[in-house]
């Protein structure tokens, strides 16, 4: 049984529909990037896989299961922008995960801080973009969680960190689990892809293993993302 099933779903907001009759099928213990330009659709997908919003046609399952509050508790979501309250310190955000989530591990959530030389006794708005950025990484990662789902987990992150992070992430979580990771930063990401999903307008236009497209395109994932966007752009312009 696939982990995640979406059939036929379309959202819109208002009169523009930000997805149309999307269809994926997402298997266990795969690392898939969901790649797309700015307003393709991909933080409306997120949200509706994380139950934050509801489609106007269409379902998804998980597990077999419609999307809802049983569900809530298997998908571990980091949002794009930091959600953590500033005020609190390193250590009480850790009580707070482990009092709302019952699969948070806080002691391993403790040594990946101090590995990363994080002090848990420092408050959230003394820290950098980059440092809050791992904090909050370290805490979706820390969940047992069926599926992780990390929208622009290193945008914040320097450059020199992006490769230490990438190896934390595939490192730090169930085998059997699956990631969904959304991002600009292909190229710095690709290298531990299984699956790719092009995402353009509100459509799939292209879902297959990372190999296969690099078979295809006779380029890297970052190359194929180019190609296939050009290419779009340049159809969009003739109608």
């Amino acid at each position: 049984m696939n982990l995640l099933e979406i059939k036929d779903v379309t959202k819109r907001y208002g009169t523009f529909t930000a997805l149309e009759n999307i269809n994926l099928a997402i298997e266990k213990g795969k690392i898939i990037g969901l790649l797309g330009p700015n307003g393709s659709g991909k933080s409306t997908l997120i949200k509706l896989i994380k139950g934050l919003l509801s489609a106007q046609s269409g379902e998804i399952l998980f597990n077999g299961e419609k999307i809802g509050i049983e569900t809530h508790a298997h998908i571990s979501y980091l949002p794009e922008r930091t959600y953590l309250d500033s005020s609190l310190r390193v250590r009480e955000v850790l009580v707070y995960f482990k009092d709302f989530y019952k699969d948070f591990d806080e002691s391993k959530a403790r040594v990946l801080l101090n590995n990363l030389n994080i002090d848990i006794n420092a408050k959230l708005e003394n820290l950098s973009k980059g440092t809050k950025e791992k904090v909050q990484l370290i805490l979706v990662m820390s969940r047992k969680s069926d599926l992780y789902i990390l929208d622009e987990p290193i945008a914040g992150v320097d450059p020199a960190a992006r490769d230490y992070i990438l190896d934390f992430i595939i490192s730090n979580y169930n085998p059997e689990a699956t990631i969904i990771i959304s991002t600009h930063l292909i190229s710095d990401i690709e290298r531990v892809l299984d699956d790719v999903i092009f995402i353009n307008n509100g459509h799939v236009i292209l879902h297959d293993t990372a190999d296969n497209i690099r078979a295809q395109y006779g380029t890297s994932i970052d190359g194929a993302f180019r190609e296939v966007f050009k290419c779009s752009r340049n159809f969009l312009n003739m109608i």
